[in-house]
């Protein structure tokens, strides 16, 4: 039996004493209903269980009879378990066997950074498609939070068993890329002491002036009078499209596939699709304009693909897109999109469902706003560049690794304030600062162990050492697998940095209360196998999250 599931073992074994005792027409039908949770006060045991309130009716008896009953049934000893009271109402209190629980500690040093893997997600295909930023400028507050969140997510699913495709849609075929373009041909003409004609709807950043200088270095003047759209557009997207590469590897964040929209152009995939959906009858003329009927699969109303100018939408391309990532075979879609994007998940569910497609197998992740706190103020302009605050001037700030827990330390539907300030303290209030140096010191005691001439051993049992000291940290380890699982399920990665904080917190509380190295080496030997099994998952928790682990600090 695997030490990660013995609180499904224990369910299991609730609900088998239940089944024996007859109490028909209750709604326990299956372990999944045994409800096993943690007390809050740690002398009520290690899980609780309300079963027997819950019977009470149904049976028409006293709670702590039934309870009496359903521990009368459990095998304590398959179930690793101490012991089985009643509290108060009819709670049943439920500890775990010391000597079972620690074994994780064993298991975890013996599995290293394999510890927690699953196959939970049963090699399930999945595209994580997010980020998706034109490349028509650089990244800003709100792409740095999708990345994190979506890079994070991969690894955590990952981890969990699934196979994980990370794709970025690059949007290389709009309207946005030829005013890019444009913007870059007025930049450069202004390199040679022409006046700019830099309409509204242009590109205004410094990394535009970068690309036409570049083009200025290498073709000279060949294009100042002789303006070559296609040339711009090409040119511009691939110098602003290694921006984003760059600032992302930056970041830790890189992609498995950038997928070209214009490629659905160059395959006919959007003209295709264009005419399937006309053949099918999903789409009307109205107004000079082409409408696509949503509202048939659940969309508030219909939505124009083909504009009265003639110009395509931006929903018609990405229904190619979808269609085109249905077609290689992935299991799930899950796309990271911005708070923007709230309106469009039901009419891309419609499409997906008119071209052929399960829209089931589409998931979409709203991210929320972020603003930058410095100082207990907003901060809505770049030092740097007296412009909008881009992710790049964010890492040069802080760092990638604070940067990135800060990003996801927060639910992904919460709106979020980076604190600059924080972010930069090197203190406990400072949750990465706390979680690597929690790791760092572990690292430090174990150079202070080789220096007095002690050698690790991996241990199997404990003898020596206060076993009620290490419950706590046990219980949190034996937990990290099922954390993992979770958020596979539920895509919460937030939920990972509270854990992080919690393990860490456990490691300077521990730290405080005890002498590590102790002139009884079989009790040094045995604190140091604890304290490995805390650096294998701290280590391990903090790259599921894209986050660095200092060896000093």
């Amino acid at each position: 039996m695997m030490l990660n599931n013995l609180k499904e073992l224990i369910k299991k074994g609730i609900f088998e004493a239940v089944k024996e005792l007859h109490y028909d027409g209750t709604s326990i039908n299956s372990a999944d209903d045994i409800i096993l949770e943690i007390p809050k006060d740690k002398n009520h045991g290690d899980y609780a269980t309300n079963t027997a309130m819950r019977l009470s009716k149904v049976a028409k008896k006293n709670p702590l009879d039934i309870a009496k009953q359903i521990i009368d049934l459990l095998d304590l000893k398959t179930l690793h378990l101490k012991q089985a009271t009643i509290a108060g109402p009819g709670f049943i209190n439920l500890t775990i066997d010391i000597d079972y629980l620690l074994s994780v500690i064993t298991k975890i040093n013996e599995e290293k950074q394999m510890y927690g893997n699953t196959n939970y997600g049963q090699k399930q295909k999945i595209c994580l498609e997010f980020v998706s930023a034109n490349p028509t400028g650089y990244l800003h507050l709100g792409h740095g939070r999708g990345a994190a969140y979506g890079d994070s997510l991969a690894r955590i699913m990952t981890k969990a068993g699934f196979e994980v495709h990370k794709e970025h849609y690059v949007n290389d075929a709009g309207n946005q890329i030829t005013n890019m373009a444009y913007s870059v041909y007025e930049r450069y003409k202004e390199l040679f002491g022409q006046t700019a004609n830099m309409k509204e709807d242009y590109y205004y950043g410094k990394e535009i002036i970068k690309v036409a200088s570049d083009i200025l270095d290498e073709y000279q003047d060949k294009f100042l009078n002789n303006f070559d759209l296609a040339f711009f557009k090409a040119y511009g997207t691939k110098k602003l499209l290694q921006n984003l590469k760059d600032d992302l590897l930056k970041f830790n964040v890189s992609f498995d596939t950038w997928f070209s929209e214009k490629s659905l152009y160059e395959n006919n995939e959007v003209n295709k699709t264009l005419n399937y959906l006309k053949e099918k009858g999903y789409t009307y003329q109205n107004e000079g304009a082409l409408w696509l009927k949503t509202t048939l699969y659940g969309d508030e109303k219909d939505r124009v693909i083909i504009k009265s100018d003639g110009s395509y939408t931006y929903l018609l391309p990405d229904i190619a897109y979808h269609k085109n990532k249905l077609s290689r075979g992935y299991d799930h879609l899950i796309d990271v999109l911005g708070a923007d994007h709230h309106g469009y998940i039901n009419r891309l569910k419609a499409a997906i469902t008119m071209v052929g497609g399960n829209a089931q197998l589409l998931d979409v992740e709203i991210l929320q706003m972020v603003r930058v706190i410095e100082n207990g103020e907003e901060v809505k302009m770049s030092k740097r560049s007296g412009k909008a605050i881009t992710l790049i001037d964010l890492i040069d700030e802080v760092g990638s690794d604070a940067l990135r827990y800060f990003y996801v330390d927060k639910a992904l539907s919460t709106h979020m304030d980076l604190d600059l300030t924080l972010m930069k303290q090197k203190s406990n209030e400072n949750p990465v600062f706390y979680a690597q140096y929690a790791y760092a010191r572990i690292c430090s005691i174990f150079r202070n162990a080789t220096n007095a001439n002690i050698k690790f051993q991996k241990i199997t049992q404990f003898t020596k050492i206060d076993k009620n000291s290490i419950k706590d940290i046990s219980l949190t380890l034996l937990k990290y697998p099922l954390i993992i699982e979770e958020i596979a399920n539920s895509r919460l990665v937030h939920k990972l940095t509270q854990y992080i904080s919690e393990l860490a917190y456990q490691l300077h509380s521990y730290y405080n209360d005890e002498k590590i190295i102790t002139d009884d080496l079989e009790l040094t030997m045995e604190k140091l196998n604890v304290l490995e099994a805390i650096r294998i998952v701290l280590k391990d928790a903090l790259t599921l999250i894209g986050v660095s682990t200092p060896e000093k600090m």
